[in-house]
């Protein structure tokens, strides 16, 4: 499977949260129908896996 890149050739990985991306946390919250700040704590406590970080927002 091929991995997405960027215009400059960079390659993105779709199955991290980056916890420091506003664009990212915000993405996340929306999906999830959580505030910016649970996505934030949830990267923190969980690691930025984006399986991980959903799986600690539905627990609480």
């Amino acid at each position: 499977m091929k991995m997405a890149t960027t215009s400059r050739g960079r390659a993105l990985d779709r199955a991290k949260v980056a916890g420091g991306q506003d664009h990212e946390v915000r993405y996340e919250a929306k999906k999830e129908g959580v505030s910016k700040e649970t996505v934030k704590k949830a990267v923190k406590s969980a690691g930025n896996s984006r399986k991980k970080v959903e799986a600690e927002i539905s627990r609480h």
